[in-house]
């Protein structure tokens, strides 16, 4: 127990342990990161990046030299001063002699450098001097200090520059530079900006590294220790837990002997006292066993009685039997014949019926003629009444009626003319309103490609609205201060080059040092493997385009075929109309599928736009077309007709029982139409409340049956 508390104790302490290491570790990797930035940003602005200028400065084995900024120690808050002065001085190279600069100044052939004598100056400062807050300046920049007076504030500033000599000039801490007749002041952002307070904060991140790395060491070496020991205490417990174990084996096998012989004794026990009862009553079942065998054997002679004259009976009933057979024989004969008489009677009847009911409808046709014939006697006699008066009369009423019908024509020649022109006109518009849906689904096409892009320039500007709200600029401010002059290749070279820049940096691996050792060790093993990868890698290139190659060819054939009988299943689903599959890209690895399906009386451009029953059906005809390619041993369809009328219903069980020819179908319906196609159905029903069984019904089997 004491030693599980130990453990228990020194784990906590473990866990704290490891929570302060990581965090002196991400302090200190913060620190050093920072530390890395600062210092790849101060080699920046000093010109240490540049490839011509280091190469030169190794060649004159200057390369090691200190720049002034390096040298200088600024008091705190005259730092964007002593850079506003100094300026490109900050960048100079301390040299001791003057001599390797002018003998090697000719190999220098891009590039700008400036050198500095670095011997400090000895002379007095004043106290009213920029000087006066630079120690360690080489006696160049202390002298261009020196010239320059200090003011806190810009009034003072102002107050002072009536009375400067024409060689001075004052300061502010913010580093507004003014002379007698001119003003100066910076606020650049660049990287060049800020040299001496990033030097400034380099050497308090070297000393904050150095803390952070003698405090991460001492809790490291604690949380080995700690680890150390708590390894020895877990090692002891197991040792202690594994003779635990043995002791513990030990007594339990002794203690289950023990259990498996008092075990055995009541057992035995039991078993004797069950033997003296089995006894006692294997007697009692031998006194009643000799009653059951004399009472047995009067039942069999009695049985044997019964038996001979069941035997008797048998005889009888067997010839009555035969006889009842032969009249059941008989009277089905005569029932087949009185069946077959029945049927004639019944043929006879119907072809009587049918005889007298057309019997019927020739005496009504006939009446219905003699009354035409009478009226059509009545109309006679009395055009013959009247053809025996004058004609005269009937010849100015025929002449008449002449002019009428010659009137008559010339209208309906004018109006079958206008019908000729307003039909030919039909037509011409016709044409002219295809042509216009024609430009419509154009126009509809180019206004859907327009809102594409204009979601593509939407999508496109919230990233950029998102990658400008991580940072801490505002699209406001930055259009403001843009100059007017910048353009989109000025700004795409300064990218460039800047990227360039950041190139020649590298990227910042702090554990650079550490890893190198190993890296190295690592290279020779990598080397011997580069040509064994180069051939495994040309291997799988070339069988990955022998499988491209067959992908290829086996989707296009496998697309053909499935659109073909998708072609040929929608129109029997549909009762007409057309529909087709096409390719939604060039590559037919990622091209997608479109399904174009046009009903009959339809003119959609789209899928979408079909009812909730035509996409059923839709969907229907491309599976089916896809089990025709290569048919499913079943098929589940779960309510594929419900959204479907009784006519479209009709045409889904027509290609179902097609199809079941290939494919056993197991579909789920309250369809009754449906449900009559099926050989086998199974329902569930519910006789009682809450309690619900399968019923199963095989329809050839229930026809057989009603059958007979």
């Amino acid at each position: 127990a004491d030693i599980g508390e130990k453990i228990r104790k020194l784990r906590e302490q473990d866990q704290k342990l490891t929570r302060l290491v990581e965090e002196r570790r991400s302090l200190l990797q913060v620190a050093e990161g920072k530390y890395a930035s600062l210092d790849a940003m101060q080699k920046a602005a000093l010109g240490e990046g540049e490839d011509g200028i280091q190469e030169w400065l190794q060649g004159a084995g200057l390369a090691n030299n200190r720049r002034v900024v390096q040298t200088l120690d600024v008091d705190d808050g005259w730092e964007k001063a002593v850079e506003t002065v100094l300026g490109d001085y900050l960048q100079a190279v301390c040299v001791d002699d003057m001599e390797p600069v002018t003998e090697n100044i000719g190999k220098l052939k891009a590039g700008r450098l400036t050198f500095l004598d670095s011997r400090s100056g000895k002379s007095a400062v004043d106290d009213s001097t920029l000087a006066s807050k630079v120690k360690g300046a080489p006696e160049a920049a202390r002298t261009r200090l020196a010239g320059v007076r200090i003011a806190e504030s810009l009034g003072r500033a102002l107050s002072m520059r009536d009375a400067l000599p024409s060689d001075e000039s004052v300061i502010t801490r913010d580093g507004v530079w003014l002379g007698r007749n001119w003003l100066r002041v910076a606020r650049d952002q660049d990287v060049k900006a800020g040299v001496l307070s990033r030097q400034h904060e380099m050497r308090r991140l070297k000393n904050d590294i150095r803390e952070f790395q003698a405090r991460f060491a001492s809790a490291r070496k604690l949380l080995l220790d700690g680890r150390t020991r708590l390894t020895q205490l877990e090692e002891r417990r197991e040792s202690v837990q594994r003779d635990a174990a043995a002791l513990l084996n030990e007594y339990s096998e002794t203690k289950a002997a023990l259990d498996s012989a008092r075990y055995q004794m009541d057992q035995a026990n039991a078993r004797r006292a069950a033997i003296a009862e089995e006894a006692d009553d294997l007697d009692k079942e031998r006194i009643a066993a000799d009653e059951q065998l004399r009472e047995s054997k009067t039942r069999f002679r009695q049985a044997n009685e019964t038996l001979t004259e069941l035997d008797q009976q048998k005889q009888s009933l067997e010839v009555r039997r035969d006889e009842l057979r032969r009249e059941l024989d008989r009277v089905r004969s005569q029932a087949e014949e009185d069946r077959q008489a029945v049927q004639n009677i019944a043929i006879q009847f119907e072809s009587r019926r049918t005889s007298k009911e057309s019997a019927a409808q020739n005496l009504e046709r006939m009446q219905r003629q003699l009354v035409q014939f009478q009226h059509r006697e009545r109309e006679i006699r009395e055009q013959l009444e009247m053809s025996e008066a004058p004609l005269g009369d009937n010849k100015q009423r025929l002449e008449q009626q002449l002019a009428a019908r010659i009137e008559v024509e010339e209208e309906l020649a004018a109006a079958r003319k206008l019908v000729e022109d307003v039909e030919s006109r039909i037509r011409e518009l016709d044409q002219a309103r295809m042509q216009a849906d024609q430009q419509a689904d154009e126009a509809r096409t180019k206004v859907s490609e327009a809102e594409m892009a204009v979601q593509e320039v939407r999508v496109r500007r919230e990233g950029f609205a998102d990658q400008l709200r991580d940072t801490d600029f505002k699209i406001e401010t930055l259009l403001e201060e843009m100059d007017e002059s910048a353009t989109i290749e000025s700004w795409d070279e300064k990218l460039v080059k800047i990227r360039r820049r950041i190139d020649r940096l590298g990227p910042i691996n702090l554990a650079a040092i550490d890893e190198f050792k190993e890296q190295s060790e690592r290279k020779e093993y990598l080397d011997s493997q580069l040509a064994d990868l180069n051939d495994a890698l040309a291997t799988l290139e070339g069988a990955i385009r022998k499988i491209d190659r067959e992908t290829r060819t086996r989707f296009r054939e496998t697309f053909n075929n499935v659109n073909v009988g998708f072609q040929k299943l929608f129109p029997k689903l549909f009762g007409g109309g057309h529909a087709y599959l096409e390719l939604a890209g060039e590559d037919l690895l990622s091209a997608g599928v479109t399904v174009m399906a046009r009903p009959p009386g339809k003119r959609n451009s789209t899928i979408h736009l079909l009812s909730g029953g035509e996409k059923a059906l839709t969907a229907v005809a491309l599976v089916f077309a896809i089990f025709e390619l290569n048919p499913a041993p079943f098929c589940m369809l779960d309510e594929v007709d419900a959204p479907l009328d009784d006519a479209n219903v009709g045409r889904f069980c027509e290609i179902v029982k097609q199809m079941s020819d290939k494919v056993q179908f197991v579909f789920i319906t309250h369809n009754k139409v449906t449900m009559e196609l099926a050989r086998q159905l199974t329902g569930v029903t519910m006789q009682e409340p809450g309690v619900s069984r399968l019923v199963s019904v095989d329809l050839d089997e229930a026809v057989k049956m009603a059958a007979s």
